[in-house]
């Protein structure tokens, strides 16, 4: 069975040898985050494909982070090539949910619980995550929490 971690290699090699510098690079500093995860902590331990999948979903959104910081310090070409490395990188999540998707998913959980107001938030969420799961970033799922809280 061919892990995810594995598959990255395999990816590299081949970008490597079709001189490919963006996905190369980009999958050298994934595995390189990878490996500093594997040897934290007092034992080197080997990560799941879920673990690998939660640094890759972080490698990512250091690369939107990135790309916002560059745009608003004027930097163009910086926040490009963070985009494009990010791009690289999505390729590897599950497929993100879109807004609507998401917003009745928290309908659905608002109407469940009968909550109201925004200090009923934690209790959308705790209904909200398991059903999201690894396809919506936490804070996108709290933004539409609190807007169907809100209205």
């Amino acid at each position: 069975m061919t892990t995810l971690k594995m598959q990255l290699r395999d990816d590299l090699t081949v970008a490597i040898k079709a001189r490919d510098e963006l996905r190369s690079s980009t999958l050298r500093l994934t595995l390189s985050a990878i490996t500093s995860e594997e040897v934290a902590g007092k034992t080197k331990r080997e990560l799941s494909d879920g673990e690998v999948l939660k640094v890759i979903a972080r490698e990512a959104k250091k690369r939107r982070e990135a790309a916002e910081a560059f745009d608003t310090a004027g930097r163009a070409e910086s926040a490009a090539q963070e985009r494009a490395e990010g791009e690289v990188l999505a390729q590897y999540l599950p497929q993100q949910l879109s807004d609507e998707e998401l917003a009745v998913i928290v309908a659905a959980a608002v109407a469940e619980s009968g909550a109201s107001g925004p200090q009923a938030m934690g209790a959308v969420m705790k209904l909200v995550r398991p059903k999201v799961g690894d396809r919506a970033e936490g804070g996108r799922v709290a933004a539409a929490i609190k807007a169907a809280l809100a209205g």
